[in-house]
């Protein structure tokens, strides 16, 4: 099985009869693929060269494979990634930003994000797409991203654990958004800082969400009628947080990344002083992952992470801004680089800090 890595995925918490062997990498320059052989992970294919990658997600029913470019529209690939082909027909805005995929009334819905903040669906596997302008209907004056040019972006599209109909949409600078009639209609979620950068549900308790963000991680116990500041700018754990995963044999068990400060600080400072925590208790409370292999407060940021569980086997993938991937297998007990020298992995322009 081939999973994926990259910064607007929607599919990006697994479970798997076995372990995975090959990741496909979504990087400013192409996809790259990586092999785990007898001596460890190595680089063996690059695609889509020249393309900056957003997202890489996979439909489980057809195995067909699709891929966001920043300023490049979407692609498909029907043989695990080898060739692509661009599948973006009625996709008007080509600053793609975020894919999803979900199983709707028993078909698979493919979902795409974009740059202005827009929604487009597929249901024929990429062929042709339309857009679900409620969405956009929702913009205010409080849309509008720091960096030049200022304009906000769908940054991840996630689903409520038991109905696919109610669908979250993350608005980097925005705010978070909810749809209970598959996209037809939005209201916004009010009560965290309007920096969404992704929304996760606890599937064993859909009660229980999660956003990441520019001003901390958000915990509403309650769907999304209050919300908790779980911690914040100047905390240890990172006040600038984005990839949040779960063990989907036990979403009590998390993993999140986190810079200390936001990108402006970043580019500074020339470092994100970037840490991995997890909690135990669904979020309630954090550690700091202080590892075999991984470095405290490293420099790059984390910008794509997925976990894999299959049987006793955890594995986690953390792409960075610097080109590597760091790899465990065992739920972030230990770590290793996986791969190295890669082009970043990277949203938007944020590798820039760190060239």
């Amino acid at each position: 099985m081939t999973i994926g890595v990259s910064h607007g995925s929607g599919s990006n918490i697994l479970a798997a009869d076995s372990p995975s062997d090959e990741a496909l990498v979504g990087t400013i320059n192409g996809v790259v693929r990586i092999v785990r052989g007898a001596a460890g992970w190595t680089e063996t294919e690059r695609t889509l060269e020249g393309k900056h990658i957003h997202a890489l997600v996979q439909d489980p029913k057809s195995g067909v494979w699709f891929c966001g470019v920043e300023f490049g529209g979407i692609y498909a690939s029907e043989d695990d990634g080898h060739t692509w082909e661009k599948r973006d027909v009625g996709v008007t805005e080509q600053d793609i930003y975020s894919l999803s995929v979900a199983e709707v009334n028993g078909a698979t819905r493919l979902f795409a994000g974009t740059e202005p903040a827009h929604l487009y669906v597929s249901d024929d596997l990429g062929l042709t797409w339309t857009e679900k302008p409620a969405l956009h209907a929702q913009e205010t004056e409080e849309w509008r991203f720091p960096a030049p040019p200022h304009i906000a972006h769908l940054k991840h599209i996630s689903f409520h654990p038991d109905d696919t109909g109610v669908i979250y949409a993350s608005i980097e600078q925005g705010g978070l958004y909810r749809s209970d009639d598959g996209g037809d209609s939005f209201t916004e979620i009010p009560g965290m800082y309007n920096d969404v950068h992704r929304l996760v549900s606890n599937p064993a308790d859909p009660n229980r969400m999660f956003v990441t963000g520019g001003m901390g991680l958000w915990l509403s116990r309650d769907y999304g009628a209050t919300w908790d500041n779980v911690f914040g700018r100047g905390s240890e754990y990172g006040g600038y947080p984005d990839q949040l995963v779960y063990k989907p044999s036990d979403p009590s068990y998390m993993l999140i990344t986190a810079g200390q400060e936001s990108p402006g600080a970043w580019r500074q400072n020339r470092t994100a002083e970037t840490r991995i925590s997890r909690s135990r208790d669904a979020g309630e409370t954090w550690e700091v992952l202080s590892a075999s292999g991984l470095t405290d407060k490293f420099v790059p940021s984390v910008e794509a992470m997925t976990l894999e569980e299959a049987g006793d086997v955890v594995q986690v993938f953390a792409a960075t801004s610097n080109g590597e991937v760091l790899w465990s297998e065992d739920g972030g007990e230990s770590w290793q680089e996986a791969v190295a020298g890669l082009p970043p992995v990277s949203k938007g322009g944020h590798y820039h800090a760190f060239a």
